[in-house]
């Protein structure tokens, strides 16, 4: 779960995260800055502030996508990828659908931006979520944060093909080296690649790279488009749901039974981690702004090692947390932008 900017992003992740690991895009890649959400958002942040200290939200956001990767794991144990793809976005779409309801808002109208809002779905959801599903089948929940985390030097690289206000500079070159050389830490490189499982952890890098393609889709078509974020991504979430419940009847069976613990995964991954997470974030970054909320991104791969490691038993070998230290860094230097300088 990776995110990103358009002025009114739609759902990244983290990241499952994801998108994350996702909503709000952030800095050029995974998360692209985006602007503030529209005046509704906005009212509702000012009354949760009184409420909530942002960085009691902050440390609950980081915490719900960091497990966002186990709750796939423990899902994928009765249900098939797809199937599991399925239950996040339809239990992410219902719980934003609710706060729309309340709120009284419109979901966006016009072919346009529901074609638009199609591809995005496709980029930044169906794909990514079904990917990071499959993906955890044969790898640990933890490497899929780690993988995640990548999101950040994929979009770095996209950045400067596609976006032409992205310019390279020496640092975050330096950074998009060093990422990757964290990556080839945490496989362990040196012992060529053995015990990592090269379809899981492949399927999951490509999972992060749907995410800036996506992004860098929704900055380019969806910019300035009318309705809030949380409407936008209400939409976008359930487009993806009719995507995945046609694909999960084309190439699975419906399931036999709905074992407690992988359904509760399942619900829990889309209301929480998809819905609750997403219309958090927007309060976030209305409140605090873009930068700061974006630093969730580098929590989610530390939570979702720990949670990996403490609640279903994963191994941990020293150069898993070491390559996540590195490529984190190398993501923060390509996030770095070059101060303007003042006129004389």
């Amino acid at each position: 779960m990776s995110a990103p900017a358009a002025p009114r992003p739609t759902l990244p992740t983290p990241s499952p995260g994801s998108a994350a690991v996702a909503a709000t895009a952030p800095a050029p890649t995974a998360p692209t800055a985006p602007t503030a959400p529209g005046t509704t958002a906005t009212t509702a942040a000012t009354r949760r502030r009184g409420l909530l200290d942002w960085r009691v939200r902050f440390a609950i956001l980081s915490v719900v996508w960091g497990f966002s990767f186990l709750l796939i794991k423990v899902g994928t144990e009765a249900y098939a990828p797809f199937q599991v793809a399925l239950g996040r976005v339809l239990f992410g779409a219902l719980a934003l659908m609710a706060v729309l309801l309340v709120r009284r808002e419109p979901l966006p109208r016009g072919l346009r931006t529901w074609g638009h809002l199609t591809v995005a779905a496709l980029l930044l959801n169906t794909a990514p979520f079904s990917l990071f599903a499959y993906a955890e089948l044969s790898i640990p929940s933890s490497l899929a944060g780690i993988c995640n985390a990548t999101s950040p030097l994929w979009g770095m690289a996209l950045s400067l093909v596609a976006l032409s206000e992205d310019r390279p500079t020496r640092r975050r070159f330096a950074g998009l080296g060093l990422g990757f050389l964290g990556v080839l830490t945490v496989l362990g490189a040196w012992h060529g690649f053995s015990g990592v499982d090269a379809k899981g952890t492949a399927f999951a890098l490509l999972a992060s790279l749907c995410y800036p393609i996506g992004w860098i889709y929704v900055r380019r078509t969806l910019a300035g488009t009318p309705g809030s974020p949380v409407a936008l991504t209400g939409g976008q979430l359930m487009v993806s749901t009719l995507q995945l419940a046609l694909v999960s009847a084309l190439f699975t069976s419906a399931p036999t039974s709905f074992p407690l613990w992988p359904t509760l995964s399942v619900i829990a991954l889309g209301a929480l981690g998809t819905g609750m997470a997403l219309q958090m974030q927007y309060g976030l970054v209305t409140e605090v702004g873009p930068t700061t909320a974006q630093m969730v991104t580098y929590f989610i791969p530390v939570i979702a090692t720990t949670a990996g490691v403490l609640v279903l038993g994963e191994q941990l070998h020293w150069n898993t947390p070491v390559g996540a230290a590195i490529v984190l860094a190398g993501a923060a230097l390509t996030q770095t932008r070059t101060a303007p300088r003042k006129p004389a």
